[in-house]
């Protein structure tokens, strides 16, 4: 009589364990390759280029790469009229256009006109300021205009409209 019964599962599982270790141990070591590209450099306590920034921060450096400054600053000189010059001076005058440094400010009446004219020094020194630059280097103040009675493409000199019933 033989005493040969069936191997146990655990018996079936720790000779295929020696065997793999045997396996491995058989084998070379694996050498070391570094991967090719720049390490990550741990940023600390401050926060880093690749860490949430604050909108404003994001917001000057896309205008700062893509050069737009300039029209940033022509941008601010509308938008901030009203804090630029005063709301009492920015209730009866508006920016109209600014085109080669010149600043065209419509004012509502020919008083205000000219009175603009005679700040138009003190304007000039808060947009320096305040803009930076030379973005608006001068200032030309108009008052209001008349109507103009001419329609269409095509006019005939002459005294404009007047009575024509006889």
């Amino acid at each position: 009589m033989s005493d040969a019964r069936p191997p146990r599962p655990s018996d079936i599982a720790r000779a295929a364990l020696e065997a793999a270790r045997a396996a491995s141990a058989a084998r070379p070591a694996p050498t070391r390759r570094r991967v090719a590209g720049p390490r990550r450099k741990w940023t600390g306590a401050h926060p880093g280029e690749d860490d949430p920034q604050p909108l404003g921060r994001l917001f000057d450096s896309l205008v700062s790469t893509q050069d737009w400054t300039e029209q940033t600053r022509v941008g601010a000189v509308f938008g901030r009229w009203s804090s630029l010059v005063g709301p009492d001076i920015a209730a009866h005058c508006r920016p109209e256009t600014l085109s080669e440094g010149e600043l065209l400010v419509i004012a509502e009446s020919t008083a205000w006109a000219t009175q603009l004219r005679l700040l138009a020094p003190t304007i000039l020194a808060r947009l320096r300021a305040q803009v930076g630059g030379d973005v608006v280097t001068r200032l030309r103040v108009v008052g209001p205009t008349a109507p103009s009675w001419k329609k269409g493409p095509r006019s005939v000199r002459g005294r404009g409209p007047r009575d024509t019933y006889g």
